[in-house]
């Protein structure tokens, strides 16, 4: 059974040799969305403060807000990229993050060597990674250049090599920055079809989007995020997320 659970989570970041006043107004002006505190002469951007929630499965979680607001750092902290300075995260079942799928790629590596970089980093095992390759490296389409290092591919090669290698195995929760798409028309094709797969399968999906179409269409809950506060939290009508 897949589980989420935020209790209470804050999340700062140090922003060491800045001046706190100069960045505070850089920030203001941009309108962008940390607050910014003082400590021992440290600015300190304080991206998420108290969240708390929880998701089961069949939960289809979209998060909204401005820019700023703390939707990508939540979905990094939900996949544990980011640790909370407050509070506690809980996770239970495995997770696929779609958030940034060039993470990990080492340009000088072929990529076959990414493959098995890339499927370590996502915490699969060397035997699953074996048995995965054939079916990357099918997908990606990308043929003898597997044996090539990575800095001779185009950024659309690239982009292939790591969606395939992100998307090869299924995971209890996915998180997604914004419906993902990649490569050419006929790339994009196979490519949403197999999005579209790995959300039906899982048992957890968390979306942040600035599309109010794409909220409706996927999710089934919907948290707005302000400043990195939870500001509204609620049900969408049944039929949503389905």
């Amino acid at each position: 059974m897949a589980m989420l659970a935020l209790q209470d989570v804050s999340v700062e970041y140090p922003i060491f040799g800045a001046d706190g006043e100069s960045l505070k107004k850089t920030l203001t002006a941009a309108a962008t969305g940390g607050r910014i505190g003082r400590g021992t002469g440290i600015a300190v951007v304080q991206a998420l403060r108290g969240v708390s929630f929880e998701l089961r499965d069949g939960d289809r979680l979209g998060l909204v807000g401005h820019n700023g607001a703390g939707k990508s750092t939540l979905l990094q902290t939900l996949a544990g990229v980011y640790v909370p300075t407050g509070g506690r995260c809980c996770r239970e079942g495995s997770i696929t993050s779609l958030v940034n799928p060039m993470l990990g790629i080492e340009r000088e590596a072929t990529g076959y060597e990414n493959i098995v970089i890339r499927g370590l980093l996502l915490g699969l095992d060397r035997p699953t990674i074996r048995r995965l390759t054939p079916e990357i490296a099918d997908f990606s389409g990308l043929g003898d250049y597997l044996h090539m290092p990575v800095h001779t591919y185009s950024t659309g090669m690239m982009m292939r090599l790591a969606f395939a290698i992100t998307t090869s195995a299924q995971a209890d929760i996915l998180l997604m920055d914004e419906w993902l798409s990649v490569g050419d028309a006929e790339f994009r094709q196979v490519a949403e079809e197999r999005i579209r797969s790995l959300v039906a399968r899982s048992g957890i999906l968390v979306i942040a989007s600035h599309s109010a179409e794409l909220i409706a269409r996927e999710c089934n809950r919907v948290i707005e995020l302000s400043h990195g506060v939870v500001v509204r939290d609620e049900r969408l009508p049944a039929g949503s997320g389905s």
